[in-house]
């Protein structure tokens, strides 16, 4: 793969380490060569780099696989789920999954893998999922006009702030990157 071919989503092999590009620049100075400058998104440990690549250098293409797996169960350090299409079981690290404390059984999640070797990369929640809140303090009727927020426990037995109207039984939406409420949702 030539450096002036990376796009949003190319994963490439750099130093050992794998990285899916997040944002590219082809830029063109009034002297010199071009160049690409790119953000990088480590696939392990999530940390970001900015690397600068001359027009035309090689670099190592990795051929990555998105397939929808569903979570059945937790064993341990790890995480079962089972491929949509052969029903074949595997498990997967926790800290693998992105947004596992909102997972509940059932859930699908997009697991994205090294094509060449069939190792998972990570798995991934999608972006929004709506969980029953298990316990919260009792909410005060028609308390919405100040943005306090309450702790409340949903039914994976993750911890999210809430408005101070949403009561127990409540379902609410909730955004799986950061853990933050997003809306009520309805049953």
């Amino acid at each position: 793969m030539n450096s002036q071919d990376i796009k949003n989503g190319s994963c490439i092999r750099l130093d050992g380490r794998l990285y899916f590009c997040v944002e590219f620049l082809h830029v063109k100075p009034g002297k010199g060569n071009t160049f690409m400058r790119t953000k990088l998104k480590d696939v392990v440990d999530g940390r970001v780099i900015e690397r600068r690549f001359n027009i035309g250098e090689k670099l190592e293409d990795v051929r990555v696989e998105r397939r929808p797996y569903q979570f059945l169960y937790s064993e341990g350090g790890d995480d079962i789920f089972m491929n949509q299409e052969t029903f074949e079981q595997i498990p997967i690290a926790k800290e693998l999954v992105t947004g596992a404390p909102f997972m509940k059984e059932g859930d699908v999640v997009e697991v994205v893998s090294d094509a060449s070797t069939e190792t998972v990369l990570y798995a991934e929640m999608p972006t929004k999922t709506v969980l029953k809140i298990t316990y919260t303090e009792p909410g005060i009727k028609g308390d919405t006009a100040t943005n306090t927020l309450k702790p409340a426990t949903v039914e994976t037995g993750a911890t999210v702030r809430v408005p101070l109207f949403i009561n127990e039984g409540d379902l609410i939406e909730v955004d799986t990157r950061d853990g933050s409420y997003v809306s009520r949702a309805k049953a």
